[in-house]
């Protein structure tokens, strides 16, 4: 009968599942963000030079030629209304006549000497001539247009050309981060690395961990961003990015995971953004890599798996076991609990100890008579 029970009775409740958190910032670094109703969008002209580095490759090509294309036509188009309102296109025949541009008969003339004209080629079939003095002023006004209209346009292809986003891609970080002991200290930790041989100077390192709270006025605070100390005041933060490193933050008093258990961060939800800066070596200019963890991605009990071997006369990374991890023993309370036991056994020690020395004193002066 018991064994019938049994069998119909409910096996044990699975735990609920927790709807996956969106990403604030995905693994890749781009930030899941996205701008909308803004309606002030004449504040982007007002910067247009950083619009048009911002804009997709396909879109800035477009402009690219686009901004060529319309400044020929239309001075072209200036170029042909002066030869036609002067009448040279009616004397094309007559050689005692001095038009404004020798040569130019049509549309399609003005059109390729404003291109010789903006560019400075200069073939020499079409000049212009003394005898025009509007067509003197024109040339000067596109001659002064084009080199901006030059400069800004070759500014913007040679700083989205250099951006060093793509350098971001070789800055490489763990697929999980780990909590384990470290000295006797509960940390959290992950690791960073940099595929290249040219380093990034002056690398530092920031983490921030994302939340939601609400305040003691009831205020809710979506997506608030706290420090994540991992040697700022020690000056660990800052990295001779030369092999994987182990970035740790170690769960203090002042660490936001003081008073959580490893039940406890299961349960909770957050996100942990890295963040890594420095300069390119090869350029001198700014890099950024991101990355993110999500509750899911934060293993308890787990170290990394060492990466780095000494071979004849170097070292050596390997970079397959880079995102391995291997199980260690750590406790499961949290870090506040975690010190109040060892203060607890420490206090112990400072007591026990003086005890024990007493009672050997005194079995050595019983047999002497002293009391």
């Amino acid at each position: 009968m018991a064994q019938e029970n049994a069998a119909f009775s409910p096996g044990p409740e699975e735990p609920p599942r927790r709807r996956g958190r969106q990403r604030y910032v995905e693994k890749d670094g781009r930030c899941n963000v996205q701008q909308g109703n803004v309606r002030e969008t004449y504040r982007y002209l007002t910067d247009l030079f950083t619009t048009l580095v911002d804009l997709q490759w396909r879109l800035s090509l477009l402009f690219f030629v686009l901004a060529y294309a319309l400044t020929w036509l239309f001075f072209g188009a200036i170029w042909w209304l002066i030869a036609y309102g002067r009448g040279d296109l009616e004397h094309l025949e007559d050689t005692a006549w001095t038009p404004c541009v020798n040569n130019l008969n049509g549309f399609v003339a003005a059109f390729l000497f404003s291109i010789e004209t903006e560019t400075t080629i200069g073939y020499g079939h079409r000049v212009i001539t003394d005898q025009c003095p509007e067509g003197i002023v024109l040339l000067l006004l596109q001659a002064i247009l084009g080199s901006m209209v030059n400069a800004f346009m070759v500014g913007c292809m040679f700083v989205k050309i250099s951006q060093p986003n793509k350098r971001a891609a070789t800055l490489v970080f763990s697929s999980h981060a780990v909590v384990s002991l470290r000295d006797g200290r509960l940390c959290l930790m992950f690791r960073v690395g940099d595929l290249r041989s040219s380093h990034i100077v002056e690398a530092s390192i920031r983490a921030k961990l994302i939340r939601s709270r609400q305040t003691l006025e009831g205020e809710f605070i979506p997506l608030h961003q706290t420090d994540l100390s991992v040697g700022f005041d020690t000056g660990d933060d800052r990295l001779f990015l030369v092999s994987p490193l182990v970035i740790s933050h170690e769960i203090d008093a002042a660490s936001p995971f003081w008073e959580a258990s490893r039940r406890a961060l299961e349960r909770d939800d957050f996100e942990i953004v890295v963040i890594l800066e420095g300069m390119v070596e090869a350029t001198g200019m700014t890099c950024q890599a991101r990355s993110s963890y999500l509750v899911d991605e934060v293993l308890w009990g787990h170290r990394f798996t060492s990466v780095l071997t000494l071979e004849d006369g170097f070292y050596e990374v390997d970079y397959a076991s880079f995102h391995e991890t291997f199980e260690v023993p750590t406790p499961s309370c949290s870090a506040r609990e975690l010190a109040e036991a060892a203060a607890r056994l420490d206090a112990h020690l400072y007591w026990s100890i003086p005890s024990r020395l007493d009672e050997k004193v005194e079995k050595e002066a019983r047999p002497l008579g002293i009391h």
